[in-house]
């Protein structure tokens, strides 16, 4: 909770003990609760914001100073109700304002976790427009594909801006995106009003740090039917230590992407079968490579920015989550500009003719895969297509760690813990979408590791932790290519 929330809730409670144990001779200290009470009020409300979890809250506080007020009056007659019911009324508000306050604890505002990195982050969104290529996944044949780009970086904000919020700040550009969120989750619109206060690290169109040596790149794609947003603090991270980051909106494959006209897109089921995953990939793939076409022009100048020439487009990396990265995989496997890539926990949709990969690779993988490989042993000789598919992927995992890449589990994730979704609220994971791990620590603990895979290959520094096991991180277990 935030800290006036905080203050709010403590303050309430405060008038209801007047209330039940202060006799009504103490008139100072009833009228002195009641002002600090309202001033704590109306200071929440102006400063921190309006949210529902606390409407409860809200009611009781405004009651409660009205009565202890009238209590404190010589025109108040003394009204008396028996013990029983006056404890039975007041065992019945304790609980609401427990209710209340529980919301606002399980469904909280946040910001994302600061950043470990020396540099502050810029940010800034691009929308690109592939006019080479149609859009397969609408039924108007004259659609081009567009995307959605976000690009972060480090900066200096000398002008000493704000931080962004994590959704757009313009209402009705929310408004838009919130609804298109709230029923994919088939949830009334109201009950995510309150992300509007989510707070990022980064400042937006700020000036990019001057640097003697352009920033090396790394791409970022999201999970099937999530979205960039779900991984701006691993963005952030990366940014924070040098790296020029671009989140991509893989559109009609995303909860809900946000174009500059208003328009909003929302998630078209395309993955049903193996074919279908597949075509779907491969509309990943090309939208990862025409955004590094889009870097490139950024870069040169041939369309106009502030990058023009400050990103090294000899050390690109690309990483992703889920579907992501499977295309990350895809991408770095038939890109050549690629030179190194990362996979969190995401099942490969193309091992046809991807044995041998000659760059250096990444696998990041939840804490039950262990286990899942252990019960996958049982299958392993099945002839049906998706165990067979399984068993090439793994037969690729193990190619990748015996040409020096690398592969990892780490203990108490799940396959959310790899994206942002964990900051959300608690009781994630009761769905078992997310592992026991505390939040914060396991979001430090990939942003460690995927920091250090790129610090070696793009920047040709660091790699301690990729190397074996750390006393510092002993959830983060290695594979042996044998266990594949």
């Amino acid at each position: 909770m935030r800290l006036f929330e905080i203050l709010l809730v403590l303050s309430c409670f405060a008038l209801l003990v007047d209330l039940l144990f202060i006799k009504r001779s103490a008139k100072k200290t009833g009228v002195v609760l009641c002002i600090g009470s309202g001033v704590i009020f109306v200071v929440q409300l102006l400063v921190e914001g309006y949210r529902w979890q606390l409407l409860l809250v809200y009611i009781m506080t405004a009651l409660f100073i009205l009565i202890v007020l009238f209590r404190h009056s010589k025109k108040m007659v003394n009204l008396k109700i028996g013990k029983l019911l006056k404890y039975s009324l007041s065992s019945l508000i304790v609980i609401l304002l427990v209710v209340s306050t529980s919301l606002s604890v399980y469904l909280p505002v946040f910001d994302l976790p600061k950043l470990d990195g020396p540099e502050k982050v810029g940010t800034q969104t691009f929308h690109f427009t592939d006019q080479n290529r149609d859009e397969v996944l609408t039924e108007d044949q004259s659609d081009k594909r567009e995307l959605m780009a976000q690009v972060w970086y480090p900066t200096e904000n000398r002008n000493n801006n704000k931080r962004e919020t994590l959704f757009p700040n313009d209402k009705e550009m929310f408004k838009k995106y919130i609804q298109s969120f709230s029923a994919s989750l088939k949830l009334p619109d109201f009950v995510l009003d309150y992300w509007k206060y989510n707070r990022t690290n980064s400042y937006e169109n700020v000036e990019i740090l001057p640097s003697t040596s352009p920033y090396p790149l790394v791409l970022l794609s999201h999970g099937m039917g999530t979205s960039r947003v779900l991984h701006a603090s691993q963005a952030e991270n990366l940014a924070s230590h040098g790296f020029i980051v671009v989140t991509i909106d893989h559109t009609y494959s995303t909860f809900a992407t946000l174009f500059p006209d208003g328009r909003v897109t929302d998630y078209k089921k395309n993955t049903t079968t193996l074919d279908d995953r597949t075509k779907t990939g491969n509309i990943w793939t090309k939208d990862v490579e025409f955004v590094i076409d889009q870097i490139e022009k950024l870069n040169s100048g041939a369309i106009e920015s502030q990058f023009k020439g400050k990103i090294d487009l000899n050390n690109i990396g690309v990483m992703g989550h889920s579907f992501g990265g499977a295309t990350a995989f895809n991408a770095t496997y038939l890109d050549h500009r690629i030179k190194a890539g990362v996979n969190m926990d995401g099942s490969l949709y193309e091992v046809e003719n991807r044995d041998v990969i000659n760059k250096p690779f990444m696998f990041i993988r939840s804490g039950n895969f262990k286990d899942w490989l252990a019960n996958f042993d049982n299958d392993r000789n099945s002839d049906d297509e998706v165990t067979k598919s399984l068993s090439d992927e793994l037969h690729i995992m193990k190619n990748v760690i015996n040409q020096g890449g690398s592969m990892i589990y780490i203990e108490g994730t799940q396959h959310f813990n790899f994206t942002d979704l964990q900051f959300y609220s608690e009781l994630i994971k009761l769905t078992g979408i997310t592992g026991d791990i505390n939040g914060k620590r396991g979001s430090s603990i990939v942003n460690q590791y995927v920091l250090d895979f790129f610090n070696k290959q793009l920047k040709g520094t660091g790699g301690n932790l990729i190397q074996g096991p750390n006393e510092m991180y002993p959830e983060v277990k290695f594979i042996d290519p044998e266990d594949l």
